[in-house]
């Protein structure tokens, strides 16, 4: 006969497991084990995630002119979909294009109406925190 200790759902038992000749075992549930004076341990608060810096505009970025605001990703992951063309209208909260982190579909949409200037990235391509999606002339 195996003593074992089990605690489910904050209550702890104590438990015998007899063997019978070979074949699957039967848990016998004798009394619960006496509480412990230790509160139980809690999970530890998961940090927050750093927040991704723009990369700075530069020369061959379509930004680096002043033509709009620059929409970085928030996240590394890939482009699932490209909804919006430079010249294309878009309105507030609009889907400008899908990216997928951590098997997670984002949709990054437009923070007010405006004319997309630029298109920086395609359907299918790898992005990391802060590279510059597209740009987006903002009313």
């Amino acid at each position: 006969m195996k003593n074992y200790k089990v605690t489910v759902n904050g209550k702890r038992y104590e438990v015998e497991i007899e063997e019978i000749g070979g074949s699957a075992s039967t848990p016998t549930v004798t009394r619960p084990a006496p509480a412990s004076s230790a509160p139980p341990p809690r999970p530890a608060a998961a940090a927050p995630a750093p927040k991704a810096k723009p990369k700075a505009a530069s020369p061959d970025n379509p930004a680096a002119d002043g033509s709009g605001t620059p929409i970085p990703s928030p996240m590394p992951g890939n482009i699932l979909s490209v909804n919006v063309r430079a010249g294309d209208s878009v309105t507030k909260g609009e889907v400008l294009l899908i990216l997928e982190a951590m098997k997670m579909e984002n949709e990054i949409m437009a923070a007010g109406d405006g004319t997309v200037t630029s298109v920086n990235v395609t359907k299918g391509a790898t992005v990391s925190a802060g590279d510059i999606l597209l740009v987006v002339q903002f009313n």
